[in-house]
Formats: structure tokens, C-alpha cells, sequence
């Protein structure tokens, strides 16, 4: 007896997490977008970075399944939401997500075109159709909100500070879609995060295990809780190190890079991160 096995021009590039929600790894800059469909709607986790990115996530979308879409945008870097003009145009009305995300990428937005004009050429210059930035419509504020897709609930929350100041987390069954707040084969990304909150931000997540157990990451593999838990203690550890260094007004404070747990980039961003922070505290107990 023999098993037919689906060839590679047949095999779907989902991965089916649990019945009825999927995670697409996409290429270029390997970010993660996620489906959820339910009997009356679908949902998109993720836009993708542009025009060309999100027209194969719209295609791959519709191979799963041909309801109407909402979208969700986990927080306001190019690569996960420059995409919505072009859902937009395949008529999707719906873009959730917290209502600071929104703001910043209404601000932020057109400074962030530099970012992916080498795999997204047309949306790096604003050239061409589906390259206006379109923020999110639909706002979660304090609360979380929980959207009815037929027979499937999917609940929008905000857990504090982290790899940004908005990150929206996408409960659906026991799948945990995290936007960058969890990364899965490279480092995080400290540029414009708030370190210190973000160990606090996963902390609260661990605590969510015995609601969810898949966490999906917006970059990488699928990870469990004990993986989201030695990011959050490597974290720490990393900034008890940079803390340490910063306190030692005659030691240079890059000495503490090759020591941390990141590679050289990561590194030095934690620290100006960090040191940024810790000037805009000062200045505010001074004020």
C-alpha cells in the first residue's frame, strides 16, 4: 500500500497550528502572518511590508479560503503593516489595532519608506498603486476586544510595553500571535522599545500558559512557553549587565557588549535604548 505525498508545487506553505488557524512565513524580511478563519470571516495577522509582499499573503489567503477579511496589525514597523493599502484595495474595511499603533504609523510612516526599499522597491519611494500608508481603522483602547468570526472568537489585548509602546498580542484557541515581542532565531529588536517593561510584558505572558500554549512570534518558528520564558530571563540578565555597566561613570559602557547574550548590533542598541531611557526619566524628575 502506498501514501500519495503532496509534491512541493502542491503543499500548501501554511502551517496549520490547530483547526483553523495557520502561520505563513513570508520571505525577505521572514516576518510571520497568521490566519484565523472562522464560518463568516476570516482574519489576517500582518499585512507585510508592501504591495508585492502582500498580494502573495492575500494569494496564499485565498487558497485557505474566500470569506471576507479583517486585518490586524500587531505594531507600527514597515514590515507588518506597509501591506494594508493593497488589502484595502481587495476591499477589506477592517484594520485593527491599538490605538497608539495607529498614531505611529500615521507619524512614523513615511520616515520607514527607507526601510524596505530593497525588497519592496515601488513602496520604498511611494511609487506606483497600493503604496499610500494606511493606519489601522479599528482601535483597541484599555480593553480587550474580542471579534466574532462565526463560531471562532479571536480576542485583541495590549499587555504593556514592549518591543514598542503599542504591541497588540492575537489570542485565537490556544495560538498566541505576538507581533515582535517574542523572537525566534535572532535576537530582539531593542531600536525603539522599553526593555525594562518588555521583561514585565512577557512575564505576563508565561502566565497565560494555561490559556495558550503555541506562540507564535512575528519573526521565526512557533515556540512554547519555556522558550518565551528564557527570552524574558535573557532579557533581564542583559539588562542587569547594561545597568551595571552604566553605573560605572569611568568604565565605558560599550565594554559591556561582548558580554551580553546579543550579537554586536543588538547589543549596542539595548544600551542606547536603555541610556535613552534612563536620560528621558531624568529629565522628567528634574522638570
Amino acid at each position: 500500500m502506498t501514501t500519495d505525498v503532496p509534491s512541493a508545487e502542491t503543499r500548501s506553505p501554511w502551517r496549520e497550528l490547530a483547526p483553523g488557524i495557520y502561520q505563513l512565513p513570508t520571505p525577505g524580511f521572514r516576518m510571520n502572518a497568521g490566519l484565523v478563519v472562522g464560518r463568516e470571516r476570516a482574519l489576517v495577522v500582518d499585512a507585510g511590508a508592501g504591495p508585492v509582499g502582500a498580494a502573495e499573503v492575500y494569494a496564499q489567503v485565498r487558497g485557505i479560503t474566500d470569506l471576507p477579511l479583517i486585518v490586524v496589525n500587531t505594531h507600527a514597523h514597515a514590515d507588518h503593516f506597509f501591506g494594508n493599502a493593497y488589502f484595502a484595495a481587495q476591499g477589506v474595511e477592517e484594520f485593527w489595532a491599538t490605538a497608539r499603533c495607529s498614531a505611529a504609523q500615521g507619524e512614523t510612516g513615511e520616515d520607514q519608506r527607507t526601510l524596505v526599499a530593497a525588497v519592496e522597491p515601488a513602496m520604498g519611494t511611494g511609487d506606483g498603486v497600493h503604496t499610500q500608508i494606511l493606519p489601522a481603522n479599528r482601535l483597541v483602547e484599555g480593553t480587550p476586544v474580542d471579534l466574532d468570526l462565526g463560531e471562532v472568537s479571536v480576542t485583541l489585548f495590549h499587555l504593556g510595553r514592549g518591543h514598542t509602546d503599542h504591541d497588540l498580542l492575537v489570542g485565537a484557541g490556544n495560538v498566541l500571535f505576538t507581533g515582535d515581542l517574542v523572537e525566534e532565531g535572532a535576537d530582539p529588536a531593542f531600536e525603539d522599545s522599553f526593555p525594562v517593561d518588555w521583561v514585565r510584558t512577557l512575564g505576563k505572558m508565561v502566565a497565560l500558559e494555561d490559556l495558550y500554549d503555541v506562540f507564535v512570534p512575528g519573526h521565526g518558528a512557533p515556540v512554547g512557553v519555556a522558550e518565551v520564558t528564557t527570552q524574558m530571563n535573557k532579557m533581564r540578565s542583559a539588562i542587569r549587565v547594561t545597568r551595571l555597566a552604566m553605573d560605572e561613570a569611568s568604565v565605558d559602557m560599550t565594554k559591556a557588549i561582548p558580554i551580553l547574550p546579543y550579537g554586536p548590533e543588538q547589543s549596542r542598541a539595548l544600551l542606547i535604548r536603555l541610556r535613552t531611557l534612563a536620560h528621558w526619566t531624568w529629565l522628567t524628575r528634574k522638570h
